[in-house]
């Protein structure tokens, strides 16, 4: 097992997760110590990296893309506090770092994980129920009905409408940007009925409109949770999505399989060794990884 632990988050790998706990430093953004513990499994990873710096450096995991619903809406957009997929190491502890690198990068290696898109969500989204007020209203999702209810900054042409709720089902898309210069964010559901061409945010009944405000991220984890529970982007267009991402749980691994599977895995990597494609250090690597796992 690897580990480091660090005023912005600990980080545990155990050889099939990695698990974050976001820290309670200053530094830690909003969203990140709402969203909570992320456990990450280790079929999610496409990579994983160590930017030193003078004074801290950084640790960063990065998923598939389509693996996880947040960094699906988001798309790169998320201010780097909020990012949950990253880690500020400090400068004496980069040696942990490094190691803590190694030990994914070779388990990926070792199971042969894909890096390229994944074809369903492998991380559940935030859990709900969820309520979120920023902005121009309040977002609340149950896991099957999303609820807007609007406050005094919303403009009367839409709050004239009242609260207005409605059903995943009837989702076919979830948008969310962050407030940029005087260009304000918004958090839109499109819904079915609600026509081709949506208006501005500001006169929206479908959208929050978003004013670059503290809170304004926390309803990135509203989208994410409505967004995990919608067709997944790969999927056929007529194809609902489980509540859940079915994740294999401990209980359900057969001990003599898993040693039977070792095995193999070890003859596999002697292989590949004989054959030039792992290098002698790339293979004594990955034949520990593979003997701690017995």
């Amino acid at each position: 097992m690897a580990e480091i632990i660090q005023k912005d988050g600990t980080w545990i790998f155990d050889g099939d997760t990695v698990r974050i706990v976001p820290g309670r430093d200053k530094g830690t953004g909003l969203l990140r110590q709402t969203l909570g513990e992320v456990a990450v499994p280790l079929r999610a990873v496409a990579g994983i990296s160590h930017e030193p710096g003078r004074k801290a450096g950084r640790l960063r995991l990065r998923l598939r893309d389509g693996a996880d619903p947040l960094l699906h809406l988001t798309a790169g957009r998320l201010p780097e506090a909020s990012d949950p997929y990253r880690l500020t190491v400090e400068a004496d502890r980069t040696g942990v770092a490094e190691y803590f690198v190694d030990e994914v990068r070779n388990a990926l290696l070792l199971d042969q994980v894909d890096p390229g898109p994944a074809d369903g969500w492998l991380l559940p989204g935030p859990a709900v129920p969820i309520t979120v007020g920023a902005g121009d209203g309040t977002a609340s999702f149950d896991g099957t009905r999303v609820s807007l209810e609007w406050n005094w900054k919303t403009e009367d042409a839409k709050a004239s409408g009242g609260t207005r709720s409605f059903a995943v089902a009837d989702i076919s898309a979830v948008e969310w940007y962050p407030a940029a210069g005087l260009e304000n964010g918004w958090l839109r559901f499109s819904v079915a009925g609600s026509g081709s061409k949506a208006p501005e945010p500001k006169y929206d009944p479908h959208a929050v409109e978003l004013f670059g405000f503290k809170k304004d991220p926390l309803m990135a984890l509203v989208g994410a949770a409505v967004l995990a529970r919608m067709p997944h982007p790969s999927a056929p267009r007529d194809e609902a999505p489980p509540a859940v991402p079915a994740v294999p749980t401990p209980q359900a691994a057969d001990t003599a399989d898993d040693h039977d599977a070792l095995l193999r895995r070890l003859r596999e990597l002697g292989e590949l060794h004989q054959a030039g494609v792992l290098t002698p250090e790339e293979f004594a690597a990955a034949k520990a990884a593979v003997l701690r796992r017995f």
